[in-house]
């Protein structure tokens, strides 16, 4: 059954240009982009996106990061779309990411590691709500 997904690619994925070879290997890996925006997320926007971490030590570098640059959100959909992006990303920590996982090619450590995925089909449809409207999914 379809499920849709959340991600974003982020600020080190932009600058190194790696967006095209993120959304390919997103899509030969059967995912379809229902919707995409480039955008530069404001202090208040990665604050708020990001809240659930307001009390993690990493918060306010994270927030730091998220806004140091322009980033791209989409919105997916393909069969376990959750759970599958989850295993193509690969670990958290690009260094220690399974060697064929986007963290593995495209990320550089536990911060600068390319692209977040939502964790649960639940925060999966948060996430898409908190960039999207309904009319922008195609």
């Amino acid at each position: 059954m379809k499920q849709r997904t959340f991600t974003i690619l982020k600020p080190d994925t932009v600058a190194r240009r790696n967006v095209g070879g993120v959304i390919a290997r997103l899509e030969q890996e059967g995912f379809e982009i229902l919707g995409a925006k480039r955008l530069h997320l404001t202090t208040e926007q990665a604050q708020a996106f990001y809240a659930v971490h307001a009390e993690r030590p990493f918060y306010r570098s994270l927030v730091e990061f998220m806004t140091s640059g322009p980033v791209w959100v989409m919105a997916l959909e393909r069969d376990n779309a959750v759970e599958h992006l989850r295993k193509v990303m690969g670990a958290t920590d690009s260094q220690k990411a399974e060697k064929g996982t986007i963290r593995a090619q495209f990320g550089t450590n536990i911060e600068r590691n390319a692209i977040h995925g939502s964790d649960s089909p639940e925060n999966a449809k948060i996430e898409v709500g908190f960039f999207f409207s309904g009319s922008e999914l195609v």
